[in-house]
This record gives C-alpha cells, sequence and structure tokens, in this order.
C-alpha cells in the first residue's frame, strides 16, 4: 500500500497536540521572553542522513501559532550533509521554544528511519526485490514511522489488521490447519483484500500455493532454499488459477539477515520484509540554533 500522510486530518493533528501537550503541559515555566519578540531558527544537521519530518514540524508550529513561517529546505525523502540546515522557522521567540523539543524530537526519530530504510533499499539496488515494513512499530507512532519508511524508498506492509487477512502460526494453529482457515476467509474476506499465509516450511509454503492465495510469506528461509522453492510456488500457483486462484502469487522472505539482503533478491521473491529500518534505526542528531535579528 502508499501512504499517504494527511496533515490536515483530525487524527493526525489529534496526534500532534498529544506530543505537544505531553511537553508543554500546564505551560512552559521558563517563560521569560517577550512573545512579541520575532525572531528566526533553523534545523541544522549534526549527521548525515535522509531527512524527514518537514511537513509535520511545519504543521506542529502552525497548531501552536499561526503566525510561525516556515521555508523547507531539505524536503522529506532528501539527503542531507553535516551541517546543512534542513528548515527555516520564523515567529515569536516563546513559541518556536515551545515547539522546539517536540519538534526535534520528530524530525530525529523519523530521519533515523528514513535514514536507515535506505540503507537497505541500496543493497537491492539491480535487483527486482522491494524492500517492505512490518507492524512492528511503535504504538501511537505507527502511521508517522511508515511514512519515515516511505521517504527512506522502502515500501509499506499492512498498517493493520484491516488491510489485508494474514495467517500466522497462531491462526494456523488454532484454526485445525491451512486449508480449512484459507477455504474460510476465502468464503468471507471482502474483495478486493488480500488473502497471505505465513509459512515456516516447505511443505507450508506450498499448501499455501495450492489453495490459491494471493500471497506467502516466507519466514526465517535460508537462501538456499528460496532460490530452490519460489519456482515450485509460482507453478503451483498457476494450476491453482485452473480452480479460480489469482495465478498470479506474491512472494515475500521475512526473517532475514538485514546486512546481506542481496542474498535474498536474487531467489526470485518479490519483497523482503524487516522491521530493522524502524526497530533498529537509530536517532539522527538535529540541533535548533537561534537567531534573533530578523
Amino acid at each position: 500500500m502508499t501512504l499517504v500522510l494527511d496533515l490536515f486530518s483530525p487524527g493526525l493533528n489529534r496526534l500532534l497536540d498529544t506530543f505537544l501537550d505531553e511537553d508543554l503541559g500546564r505551560g512552559d515555566l521558563t517563560s521569560i521572553i517577550d512573545n512579541n519578540l520575532s525572531v528566526k531558527a533553523n534545523l541544522v544537521a549534526k549527521q548525515q542522513g535522509v531527512f524527514c519530518g518537514g511537513p509535520l514540524i511545519e504543521r506542529l508550529f502552525q497548531r501552536l501559532d499561526g503566525v510561525v513561517i516556515i521555508r523547507r529546505l531539505v524536503a522529506d525523502g532528501e539527503g542531507f550533509a553535516i551541517g546543512q540546515k534542513l528548515l527555516e522557522l520564523q515567529g515569536p521567540a516563546m513559541t518556536l521554544l515551545a515547539g522546539e523539543r517536540t519538534a526535534l524530537n520528530l524530525a530525529m526519530h523519523l530521519s533515523g528511519i528514513a535514514t536507515a530504510t535506505a540503507s537497505l533499499v541500496a543493497q537491492l539496488e539491480g535487483t527486482p526485490a522491494k524492500y517492505a515494513d512490518t507492524r512492528k512499530t511503535t504504538p501511537g507512532l505507527r502511521i508517522l514511522e511508515k511514512y519515515a519508511v516511505r521517504c527512506g524508498g522502502g515500501v509499506n506492509h499492512r498498517l493493520g489488521l484491516d488491510d489485508a487477512a494474514m495467517l500466522k502460526e497462531n491462526h494456523i494453529a488454532w484454526s485445525g490447519g491451512i486449508e480449512p482457515a484459507v477455504r474460510a476467509l476465502q468464503k468471507t474476506i471482502p474483495w478486493p483484500s488480500r488473502l497471505i499465509v505465513e509459512a515456516e516450511t516447505s511443505m507450508e509454503a506450498e499448501e499455501a500455493a495450492r489453495l490459491g492465495v494471493d500471497g506467502v510469506l516466507l519466514d526465517e528461509f535460508s537462501p538456499v532454499a528460496l532460490k530452490a522453492l519460489v519456482p515450485k510456488l509460482r507453478e503451483l500457483a498457476l494450476l491453482a488459477e485452473s480452480k479460480g486462484g489469482p495465478g498470479r502469487i506474491v512472494l515475500e522472505a521475512s526473517g532475514v539477515d538485514s546486512t546481506n539482503l542481496k542474498q535474498y533478491a536474487f531467489t526470485g521473491v518479490d519483497f523482503i520484509s524487516s522491521s530493522a529500518s524502524i526497530t533498529k534505526s537509530t536517532w539522527i542528531d538535529i540541533s535548533m540554533r537561534f537567531d534573533k535579528n530578523v
């Protein structure tokens, strides 16, 4: 799916307000500066990376005070160098100070994800496979973290459980096996929802392909095993087409070694999914530098 960030959606505005309330509480006790004093400030990178969060920061300050003017110097998804200015802000001094920490936290966290994603995507350059994220996200921040993955060049997997039906290990164990679970879902899930089965063995993957599912997630298979299995799964999917299956099956490798994605990419899978771009990313160091001489 393609995640589009609606900056004016009620849900996102509530999220930004929650972020601001967390830091501001009953008000900034260090309010000693005349708020009629208009100042300029810049977000400055202290590391290189891929930027994410410019539109969010602009919307954040609009929630604080509509008079704040923001000029984006680096677009979301663009790379930046050490010392480069990313954003320019102008407005009341206390307003900029009130939003400084929240804005920086967002920019550093999301830019860290975008940067980590770009590094993983770069491993797949020249291959047909695409990098996808997972649902291993920080509670409450999923839409923002998945947006950061997009900014880094990745593809979003399910945003939530309502995006696609995915049979995982416990679903299969508690429903009597792959076939009864698949048959039940094929009768109930609405068009055009996808039906995906997570397989931990070649036998499970082959059974799912025979049943005409839309996709198989191949969990913790070695590249050698995948290279032998992928052509067989595509053949089985074509045979299932005569019984009403889609014919085309989407194959995804997960549980992979994120330091060497290319070895998985040449096995013929369509996607390589990993939580690493979110769960193993590190914040990019960014600071806000003020200049009251407007």
